[in-house]
């Protein structure tokens, strides 16, 4: 069996490039493999289901270029799909002098990215946010609310439609790269594609180690827990509330977030994860710690970032810990109030140094392209990081 391209992973990332490849070549013959018996079960369908706008995001970065112009098209194609979705923008709370300064150069960065944000007072937040507090905050009006479990739904849809097959369970054993084709081992069958692009997420490293590429960094699991607020508080706040981020770590910190559905999220935190898809508490897998074990980025990640790593871990094992974070800037907020929900993992590279990479990260052979970080706003930015990758494998093959 031959086809013209063949696509590693049903996320969303994986999708979104699908139907970027079946639109500029109408026709070809493309297969998605995705292990899974069905689509969502990883990122896509475990994150905070927030439509960025970009504002934090280093200017001149793949993911703030992508993030600008995926917010939109997000909008758009919700719009023309019929998927429910609702800007309820977003508020950036400092309760810190510190936190003060540092949302003064999230302003500042804003106008850089040309995003329309306002700052707030502290009693504007209370005006506009009566349960929240602050010193001050940006108000980020065009963040949204989505869910992208059924953005990837449609995606399946649209890949379907323009003749493309998605093959579930369907997990690739070896990867070769041939001179004229690249050859996928299904372990039951075997197949040949013109061209491959890999969109494996979790297991994008060892993906990309199975093709025959050189890999200098590893996949180090970030388990991102959530809290559900109970119904009687479904109207705390209508915006997403967001507290300044620290510069130094790669992640947003904890969040109220209304969500699709009319409930309210609080989360996720970021723990270090003992299996890469392991969601219960306490999930491990041996082959996931011998894999951290041996890496040395993993040892010298642990070093450098040893207290915000206990601290978070501090809030992973006691919930009261996790609410007083919270409650820095939403003070109503009771222990009685957090009802766990399903838990999200996030894969992060991470290089031979320790260091986090922060923008998204493709390693590129003449018929193979691999998407081996994909940090948020990745679901944001599904839509453009499909055209931009679909646009770059496509341009090998035409050369």
């Amino acid at each position: 069996m031959h086809y013209d391209l063949c696509v590693i992973g049903g996320g969303i990332v994986g999708l979104a490039t699908a139907r970027a490849l079946l639109a500029e070549w109408p026709g070809a013959k493309l297969i998605v493999l995705e292990k899974e018996d069905e689509l969502g079960r990883h990122q896509t369908g475990r994150n905070s289901g927030v439509i960025h706008s970009g504002i934090y995001y280093t200017p001149g970065s793949l993911k703030a270029r992508l993030c600008r112009a995926g917010m939109q098209r997000t909008k758009e194609y919700c719009r023309a799909r019929g998927i429910a979705f609702e800007e309820r923008g977003k508020l950036i709370v400092a309760t810190s002098e510190l936190e003060v300064e540092r949302l003064r150069a999230l302003e500042q960065r804003a106008g850089i990215h040309g995003i329309p944000v306002e700052a707030l007072t502290g009693p504007q937040i209370g005006q506009m946010e009566p349960a929240i507090t602050g010193l001050s905050a940006l108000h980020v009006p065009a963040s949204a609310i989505v869910s992208y479990r059924e953005i990837l739904l449609a995606f399946a849809a649209d890949v379907r439609a323009g003749g493309g097959e998605i093959a579930m369970g369907a997990t690739p054993r070896g990867i070769s790269e041939r001179a004229a084709c690249v050859e996928v081992d299904l372990g039951d069958r075997s197949f040949t594609s013109s061209a491959l692009v890999a969109c494996a997420g979790l297991q994008s490293d060892r993906v990309a180690r199975m093709a025959g590429l050189e890999v200098d960094f590893a996949i180090v699991p970030f388990r991102g827990e959530y809290y559900r607020l109970p119904a009687h508080r479904q109207g705390l706040v209508n915006a997403m509330i967001y507290p300044v981020p620290d510069p130094d770590l790669p992640f947003l910190g904890i969040h109220l977030t209304p969500m699709i559905d009319g409930g309210i999220s609080l989360g996720p935190n970021a723990v270090l994860g003992l299996a890469r898809e392991g969601y219960g508490k306490g999930s491990i897998s041996l082959r996931d710690l011998v894999d951290e074990a041996r890496f040395g980025g993993f040892w010298r990640l642990i070093g450098k970032n040893m207290k915000s790593g206990l601290d978070e871990m501090g809030n992973s094992v006691f919930a009261s810990r996790y609410l007083a974070a919270c409650r820095k800037y939403c003070p109503q907020l009771q222990l009685s109030d957090l009802t766990p929900m399903p838990a999200g993992i996030r894969a992060q590279a991470v290089r031979k140094d320790g260091t986090m990479v922060q923008d998204f990260l493709m390693l590129e052979t003449a018929r193979m392209l691999h998407v081996c970080n994909a940090p948020s706003p990745a679901a944001t930015s599904s839509l453009p990081i499909g055209d931009y990758i679909a646009e770059r494998l496509l341009s090998r093959l035409r050369d």
